[in-house]
């Protein structure tokens, strides 16, 4: 009996479906599931690029890593002058402390040679002695020895405070030299991460559409150096005049500027590498500020402060000498050279070479001297 009350209130199984329905739900699931193998299949079955979009996706990276090869350059920089004022103030907190080491030592001199006098009260030393005379003399030094002492004293509190400043500047250059060295580690990567890229992607075009591309661009090979430092290089012209430039070249408007053209001529054939100022690679910004360093002028070492280096001038005045800019990031820079020409380091894998100004984007130009 009991068992039978027991079964009587078991609840029976419920069936979400039946029938037609469950029919239409095992549609629905089936739709669903082609439906995702549909998008899945579509999602790894994009379409190649093609020869024209991996060219354009190339230079795209190849820009890329000049701009950061720029900012890296002005990063560089900054990092250099945090290091040295890291090091001065260094330098001066050890040449205080040393000075104080000093003061404390002759602090110390000091009291010895009053211990060792007696160190007496000059009220007592007046009951000891039998000579008036005597007491006022040494009263009188004792006086004048507790004025030095306090004196030297106050002297070494002003040091340790000026020591204690110091240190805390330093720690704050230490914590700017830090900040500027994590901005150089992030744009070194951004540079090496394009280029990297841009080589992977030349690599998925045949032998012969990476040849043309290469001819295009006047590049020797499919990605370049992509480290600093200097990798050695081949350089110099023929049938040049006495300046270094070939025969019939415009004339450069001074000396100074006929220097800079002279040494943009005699590094051509050198490689680019990013961040390099010679004297066997550079970059674009190394390559105008080592030019017109060989003529007695010193330039900043981004392209974006080099162009406010001098008086801007308009394309209409260019003269040889002056140094062209291009895109809108001010982020290329050359040495023009007359003709619509300029010397530039073009990137990765194409060598210093004279190339027509109208193959960038120009963005103005600056007369340096």
């Amino acid at each position: 009996m009991a068992a039978h009350r027991k079964a009587a209130h078991r609840k029976p199984k419920q069936r979400l479906f039946a029938g037609s329905a469950a029919r239409s739900a095992a549609a629905l699931a089936l739709a669903g599931a082609a439906t995702a193998t549909a998008a899945t299949g579509s999602a790894q079955a994009e379409p190649p690029l093609t020869a024209s979009q991996v060219k354009s996706k190339v230079d795209q990276l190849y820009r890329d890593a000049e701009v950061a090869t720029e900012q890296y350059n002005g990063a560089k920089e900054k990092a250099a002058d945090a290091a040295r004022s890291v090091d001065a103030l260094r330098d001066e907190a050890a040449r205080r402390t040393g000075l104080l080491n000093e003061s404390r030592h002759a602090l110390g001199s000091l009291a010895t040679a009053q211990y060792r006098s007696g160190g007496l009260d000059p009220a007592l030393q007046l009951l000891l002695t039998s000579d008036p005379d005597e007491y006022l003399e040494r009263a009188s030094y004792v006086e004048k020895a507790g004025a030095i002492q306090a004196g030297t004293i106050s002297g070494i509190r002003r040091q340790v405070i000026g020591i204690e400043q110091v240190r805390a500047r330093a720690e704050d250059e230490s914590a700017v030299l830090a900040t500027r060295e994590t901005e150089l580690a992030r744009h070194k990567k951004k540079i090496t991460t394009s280029l990297s890229d841009a080589r992977r992607l030349l690599h998925t075009l045949t032998a012969a559409e990476r040849a043309r591309y290469e001819a295009e661009h006047g590049t020797g090979g499919t990605g370049g150096t992509t480290s600093t430092g200097d990798t050695g290089g081949t350089s110099g012209t023929t049938g040049t005049t006495g300046t270094g430039a070939p025969s019939g070249t415009a004339a450069a408007p001074n000396s100074r500027a006929a220097e800079a053209v002279a040494f943009a001529y005699g590094a051509i054939g050198k490689p680019y590498v990013w961040g390099a100022t010679g004297p066997s690679a550079y970059d674009c910004s190394g390559l105008t500020q080592a030019a017109w360093r060989a003529a007695g002028v010193s330039l900043p070492r981004t392209t974006y402060t080099q162009i406010n280096a001098g008086q801007r001038v308009s394309r209409s005045q260019l003269a040889p000498g002056d140094l062209v800019f291009f895109y809108s990031g001010i982020s290329h820079v050359g040495l023009y050279v007359g003709d619509g020409k300029m010397i530039h380091a073009p990137r990765p894998g194409a060598p210093i070479r004279v190339a027509p100004i109208d193959e960038m984007p120009f963005a103005g130009a600056t007369r340096v001297a």
